[in-house]
């Protein structure tokens, strides 16, 4: 008898109760976007950061000619047109089961719409930039911001630091992706190491190891271990970058040395190789239209650039915008003529070789 009046009383008020058609759909749409997000590097992953940086590749291998043909056979051709602008973080995570805390290497690849030539831009970790939500502080610490503790998203991260880029430089940010130094050795591995030319010296601050001037081949371990350089460096963490720079021109030709782009089974190896540490970002620019830039390239031969910035008479360790050269460059950027400024500014080119 009860459980008859128990659901007689439901019969009742069953159509008082709001509908969950709604809340399930918001539920299925947010679950959806966290697991886009998380399969994006199933799904792109080290192709995006590779082709990404091809701003630093192949002069040698592809010399500045016209680009015939498509890396990847058989993606649409419907490239997009205007400028695109690519970021790239690397993260230093300070070991095997690291707690990621700053991107110490920001660098923004700016394909023009003419599709002249990529450019490399290495933005200073060091330099002050605005936080959302935290103010004034340095720009490599946007991605600890984000990213959060005790376990950080790298998701988070890269979305706070290209908040922070995009209101710095004045242009969108199309697409990007984060690798953390446990990937970029994993990455070097995979491809039996990458050769990195370097014009002077430089010895580890952490393990003592010597690099030699010169072309050298580095496995994983020695990558990371000159990629964290800087103490020792005449310009610290602007040679640091422009390591950064070199190491992906080795890398970018080994990959193309060994089909990595072009072959799906390698690229399949290389994926698996990485795991989970890369993320990407192809919200704004898919991989194919990605891609299918490539062939309008008239040379793959790049630039490779450093924001100008200098030190901030406040606070010594931070470095703050070229009050000159800095807003001149940015608004070259913003308007897509870094031609014209590199015409200008021969100087402020970084050789990779």
């Amino acid at each position: 008898m009860i459980e008859d009046d128990l659901r007689a009383a439901f019969a009742r008020h069953e159509p008082l109760t709001p509908s969950t058609g709604p809340l399930r759909a918001a539920i299925d749409r947010l679950a959806a976007v966290r697991r886009r997000r998380r399969q994006r590097f199933q799904a792109a992953g080290v192709a995006l950061a590779l082709l990404a940086a091809l701003g630093v590749g192949v002069p040698q291998l592809r010399p500045d000619r016209p680009v015939e043909g498509s890396l990847l056979h058989g993606l649409p051709a419907d490239a997009p047109t205007g400028a695109l602008n690519i970021l790239l973080l690397g993260v230093d995570g300070f070991g095997e089961a690291p707690s990621y805390r700053l991107a110490d290497s920001v660098l923004l690849v700016h394909i023009p719409a003419d599709r002249s030539r990529p450019y490399l831009i290495s933005l200073p970790r060091d330099l002050e930039v605005s936080i959302p939500g935290r103010g004034a502080d340095k720009l490599n610490s946007a991605f600890y911001h984000g990213a959060g503790a005790p376990r950080p998203d790298l998701d988070a991260g890269y979305d706070l630091t290209r908040q922070v880029v995009a209101d710095l430089t004045g242009v969108r940010v199309d697409a990007g992706a984060v690798l953390t130094f446990a990937g970029l050795r994993k990455i070097t591995e995979a491809v039996d190491g990458v050769e990195v030319c370097l014009p002077k010296e430089v010895r580890s601050w952490h393990t003592r190891r010597v690099f030699p001037a010169g072309c050298q081949q580095l496995d994983g371990a020695a990558s990371v271990d000159l990629l964290r350089q800087r103490r020792y460096l005449p310009d610290g963490a602007f040679d640091r970058d422009r390591n950064a720079q070199r190491y992906v021109d080795g890398l970018i030709r080994r990959a193309v040395a060994q089909d990595v782009l072009t072959n799906p089974a390698r690229l399949a190896a290389l994926l698996s190789a990485v795991g989970k540490n890369v993320t990407v970002d192809d919200d704004g620019l898919p991989l194919t239209k990605l891609v299918a830039v490539l062939p309008e390239l008239k040379s793959v031969d790049p630039v490779g650039l450093s924001l100008p910035a200098g030190p901030s008479g406040d606070n010594a360790a931070r470095l703050s915008l070229d009050p000159k050269q800095g807003r001149a460059f940015l608004a070259a950027l913003a308007e897509d003529r870094l031609a014209q400024w590199v015409e200008q500014h021969p100087g402020q080119v970084n050789r990779t070789r």
